[in-house]
């Protein structure tokens, strides 16, 4: 979410936490470096360089991403639908901004509430199902007639171009 609001900036993680696990996922999530405290000032100030050497060579997420007809301006948080602005809240822009930068992929309902509300799950919230309502509306599609959001049953939802 940082990078889709602020595209040229370096991520370094630093914690306490070396479980390799968490160190994959958080590399994976977009971040530059991930440093294990406890550490020394200069070992952090190389770090810092050599993530600004790279600053101009890597870039994870494209500033406009396009799927078919559907098209999102990341950094202007604007989203065309054949070439009309659709009329989003926030929330349903950080919701189909971050489904956007993973098309294809299907992503738990889980891993929307930690990362687009910051907020841990629960079995009886319904958040993500009424986002998910009102986003397909403006879409112009249906749970029935999906084009670009896609349910799969027991697992998740998928953002694809249509005929994808």
């Amino acid at each position: 979410m940082l990078r889709a609001a602020v595209l040229d900036i370096a991520v370094i993680v630093v914690t306490a936490d070396d479980e390799e696990s968490r160190v994959i996922r958080v590399l994976d999530a977009g971040a530059d470096d991930y440093l294990v405290k406890p550490f020394g000032f200069g070992t952090l100030l190389a770090r810092v360089r050599a993530v600004l050497r790279r600053g101009g060579q890597v870039q994870t997420h494209r500033p406009t991403v396009v799927l078919g007809g559907l098209s999102i301006d990341l950094p202007a948080r604007t989203a065309e639908l054949d070439g009309r602005i659709l009329p989003l809240s926030p929330k349903e822009f950080d919701l189909l901004a971050y489904m956007a930068t993973r098309p294809g992929q299907v992503i738990s309902k889980r891993e929307l509430l930690a990362e687009v509300w910051r907020s841990p799950y629960s079995r009886a919230d319904k958040t993500v199902d009424v986002h998910v309502s009102w986003l397909r509306r403006k879409l112009r599609e249906s749970g029935r007639a999906p084009r670009y959001l896609h349910t799969v049953r027991g697992v998740g939802l998928r953002l694809d171009a249509p005929g994808s």
